[in-house]
């Protein structure tokens, strides 16, 4: 097993700079609504650092990634599957939403996220 689940120290001050300055309100509002420790039982990470990609949230005792996918996402599927791949081939789950997802149906990220934090529990 990785133990720092490939973790780019090269990463960590853009990580940082994402986290503080550039968070989208889908990125807020699944952070305050659904992920915090207290509702799920489960820490998680904001925009950490995985191999030479950063992802939004990351759940390291589940080694789950959830991604919230903006505008600029829909410009580059092919990119967005390339870095899907590669981080389930190193042994992640990913699971993703779109902005409007997060921001119109939260009930349904919330209960599909769940969903998934009981599965990879099993």
């Amino acid at each position: 097993m990785h133990l720092n689940n490939h973790y780019n120290k090269n990463l960590k001050e853009y990580a940082r700079e994402l986290r503080t300055q550039t968070v989208s309100k889908a990125e807020k509002r699944i952070w305050k609504a659904i992920l915090s420790r207290e509702q799920t039982g489960i820490r998680f990470l904001r925009q950490r650092p995985i191999d030479h990609f950063i992802v939004d949230f990351f759940a390291p005792s589940l080694k789950l990634i959830i991604e919230i996918d903006g505008n600029s996402h829909f410009q580059k599927p092919v990119y967005d599957r390339f870095r899907q791949d590669k981080l389930e081939r190193l042994g992640y789950t990913l699971i993703r939403f779109t902005e409007g997802e997060v921001m119109n149906l939260l009930d349904n990220v919330n209960e599909r996220i769940r969903h998934v934090i009981y599965c990879l529990k099993e």
